[in-house]
């Protein structure tokens, strides 16, 4: 059986392009035992996908030149050699980006067909949204009356981290990129105030102080750089900031210089931790179960921005650092 995939053909310098690709046709071998084969319906893009590009040691391991690129799959089964998964079933899992491939149903979780959209379990009630739950309660604690800021509010992560601190009862503002996902952020998921950081240049540490009279509580950090640089400014003491991405450094060939961070932190006695969301894995059925509930509630909304056709895939993923996506950025496989 033919299929067609796409493989990293070179390291990016920078900003990926498309030359950082290459579809590539194989033959795919029969099913071994305990084995299934996918087609999938949607592929995710993460931004951490593009630490993966580089040849350097980190918390998962990088692609491999000239093999398959992987990632988040949720598809359906079409050939089964196993007794837990069996023909059109729907399936999680992190695949190769194919139009068919092979895994071990192992490491696929099955999904039961509801009245949830199964492409939110590569957002909401996936990665993203498990990434938003555990960072914002385990290291955040927000508490009510608190005032908490979200940089990238409009991504598939800011956008729960935000709706999640308003059901603690906290001062939300956000962060973005257009005046557009500003719009969206206030009138559709709740946040009291939202910036767009590209007008507002010299003025950005003005407009946070200004959005935030009783200064910041917790800062959820996806993005890095200036913006983070100004956030910090305007934290109260025993501050709580939560590194979730740093997408603003990703494609940067040059370390990156700026504000001195560490003495803000000492004289406010503030803590600032990064984490990986698979730190929680074990912890995964009790925030999936809570967001499911938020969701089914109607206290939890979520925006997909979807691409049609497997070849678009390099697209949608180049899109993510220019900002294309509102929520979570998907392709769906033709």
């Amino acid at each position: 059986m033919r299929a067609t995939q796409i493989v990293l053909s070179s390291r990016p310098k920078g900003i990926p392009t498309s030359d950082t690709f290459r579809f590539e046709e194989i033959e795919l071998p029969n099913l071994k035992e305990g084995e299934v084969l996918v087609q999938p319906s949607f592929i995710s893009v993460d931004p951490y996908m593009r630490g993966r590009m580089n040849d350097i040691e980190s918390y998962i391991p990088s692609f491999q030149l000239n093999a398959p690129i992987e990632g988040g799959i949720m598809g359906k089964v079409m050939e089964s050699k196993s007794d837990t998964l069996k023909a059109g079933e729907l399936v999680l899992g992190t695949l190769p980006w194919a139009t068919k491939s092979i895994g071990k149903a192992s490491n696929l979780k099955k999904i039961i067909p509801s009245s949830i959209s199964p492409s939110y379990y590569l957002g909401i009630l996936g990665m993203p949204g498990l990434t938003a739950y555990f960072g914002l309660l385990d290291i955040g604690k927000p508490k009510a009356g608190e005032t908490v800021v979200v940089s990238g509010a409009a991504g598939a992560v800011g956008m729960v981290v935000g709706q999640i601190a308003k059901i603690k009862g906290c001062r939300v503002v956000g962060l973005a990129g257009s005046d557009e996902k500003v719009q969206i952020l206030k009138e559709q998921f709740g946040y009291d105030e939202v910036i767009n950081y590209k007008t507002a240049g010299r003025n950005l540490f003005e407009l946070i102080k200004a959005a935030c009279p009783n200064n910041i509580d917790v800062y959820f950090d996806n993005v890095g750089a200036e913006i983070t640089d100004s956030v910090i400014f305007n934290i109260n003491a025993k501050a709580r900031i939560i590194v979730c991405g740093q997408i603003a450094l990703y494609n940067s060939s040059q370390i990156s210089r700026g504000l001195r961070l560490l003495p803000f932190i000492l004289t406010k006695s503030a803590l600032i931790q990064g984490f990986i969301v698979h730190d929680y894995k074990g912890r995964f059925p009790e925030g999936m179960q809570q967001l499911t509930t938020w969701l089914q509630e109607g206290k939890l909304h979520f925006k997909e921005t979807v691409i049609k056709g497997f070849e678009r895939l390099p697209e949608a993923f180049l899109g993510l650092f220019s900002g294309q996506n509102v929520g979570k950025m998907l392709v769906q496989v033709d």
